[in-house]
């Protein structure tokens, strides 16, 4: 790199997920280590970084509208991320105005790469490849070989926290080994790796150092957690051992697992997030359909009955357990009789949250040569269909808290005081406006009673009996 005198001022722009802006954060505590000096301001930095999302065709425009948008600021623009990991060099190829397209392996040397770049050196862009055959198959051979694995957010560094707030994403693993047909996901993310608990508890406790009260720990499939670790690390039970132990961390008060797969969710593990202390009893269950017909298209399993007893297994040991999900609709060869049973499953689930997506081909997926593809007009009227449905269905689910006391994580204050619930995940789930409350502090839970709600958001006002 070059001399310290020289300006090396960075901005990281993210896209996507949770997974995405954990990332960002590693790649900061970086740049920061590497002597780069993190500014918020594109207009201000030498290099702007933009972690990208690759995930829907929708996702990736907005990846490459915002590698354009930092082009006009003049700055040097480099991608990396899920997209760039994904395209690589036909990224760079259709887009000049990246300076750089780089894929995780660059990830630990960023802070040197990004001053060659300054300095007018040219740098390779990524050549992608299936990064599921950069790990043994076998999930118990990948500890010892994902250390020569560049594994976004694995072998913990310092982060530098890019956004306030009293909540935190905590990484427990990254890659999938699940074969959805419509996913690109493993292939560009790789195969299931779980990071280590002393590795998450060191980062949950550093966190919590950071004022962060909240943890939401993020991964492309929790459940599948602690398979390639030792018995003694906790084997495949390992995410129920650790869970009170992140709950114990000092400063940290509430838990919240996300991304379950319903064929992966054990008995035990149902009943260490709906009852231990500290932890949200929130379900986030991956559905995406509940015809039998469509879910066994999709590589999936499962059926509207089957998950209606997973949820009904939930509610009787947290009746208020708060669950979300997201459904397909329009996959390849669906029929208006699994439409028919997807809207029966979202009838009698009374869920508090759902996603609805249009099926669309992703490249490099079994399903993109599937025979039976959906019009797309049809696809976008069942969307609508669904969405309402939906709608209709999670504001009725919000009506029915009414009453019930919450304890709520106070996250904006000003003209409205605005948190949320145990069953409110960040930006996803709704909110809860806090009516009457008084002089409180971002990052402090206040117990609240719903008297109202507005859709999926609540009004909730303190309640002193509560």
């Amino acid at each position: 790199m070059s001399s310290a005198t020289e300006s090396r001022r960075v901005s990281l722009l993210t896209l996507g997920c949770a997974r995405n802006e954990v990332d960002s954060e590693e790649l900061a505590g970086r740049l920061a280590a590497g002597g780069w000096e993190l500014t918020e301001d594109p207009e201000d930095s030498d290099v702007v970084v933009v972690n990208t999302c690759g995930f829907v065709e929708s996702a990736k425009k907005d990846s490459v509208d915002t590698l354009l948008a930092a082009a006009d600021t003049g700055a040097k623009v480099v991608a990396v991320g899920c997209m760039a990991e994904r395209y690589g060099a036909e990224l760079a190829e259709s887009l000049p105005e990246a300076d750089a397209v780089l894929g995780f392996d660059h990830y630990p040397d960023l802070a040197e790469k990004l001053g060659s770049i300054v300095s007018g050196h040219k740098i390779s862009s990524h050549v992608p490849s299936d990064r599921r055959k950069l790990l043994p198959i076998s999930p118990v051979e990948r500890p010892s070989a994902a250390s020569e694995v560049a594994v976004p957010g694995h072998g913990w560094v310092p982060r530098a926290r890019l956004q306030d707030g009293p909540v935190a994403a905590l990484k427990i693993a990254s890659g999938c080994d699940r074969r959805c047909s419509f996913c690109a996901i493993p292939s560009f993310r790789g195969s299931f790796v779980s990071r280590r608990p002393d590795e998450i508890l060191a980062e949950a406790a550093w966190l919590a150092g950071q004022g962060v009260k909240e943890l939401f720990l993020v991964s492309e499939n929790s459940t599948s957690y602690g398979k390639d670790l030792s018995r003694e690390d906790g084997g495949t039970r390992a995410l129920e051992r650790l869970l009170p132990r992140l709950a114990a961390v000092d400063g940290i008060e509430r838990v919240r697992v996300s991304y379950l797969q319903p064929a992966e969710t054990r008995p035990d593990l149902v009943r260490a997030i709906a009852t231990t202390p500290g932890v949200a009893d929130y379900f986030d269950l991956s559905f995406q359909h509940s015809s039998e017909q469509v879910l066994r298209r999709m590589r999936r399993f499962g059926s509207t009955d089957s998950f209606l007893a997973l949820i009904d297994q939930i509610r009787e040991l947290s009746p208020t357990a708060g669950i979300r999900t997201n459904v397909i609709v329009g996959f390849p060869g669906e029929t208006e009789e699994d439409v028919a049973e997807l809207e029966r499953f979202l009838t009698h689930a009374r869920l508090d949250a759902v996603g609805v997506f249009g099926y669309s081909d992703e490249d490099g997926t079994e399903a993109e040569g599937f025979d039976g593809k959906i019009d797309p007009d049809l696809v976008t009227e069942r969307v609508t269909k669904i969405s309402a449905l939906v709608e209709e269905l999670t504001a009725q689910r919000a009506e029915e808290r009414v009453g019930e006391v919450v304890d709520v994580l106070i996250e904006e204050t000003g003209e409205e005081v605005v948190g949320r619930a145990a069953h409110q995940a960040p930006e996803v789930d709704g909110a809860c406006i806090v009516l009457d409350a008084g002089d409180v502090e971002v990052g402090r839970f206040v117990r609240c009673r719903v008297v109202d709600s507005e859709g999926v958001d609540l009004l909730v006002r303190p309640d002193a009996d509560g």
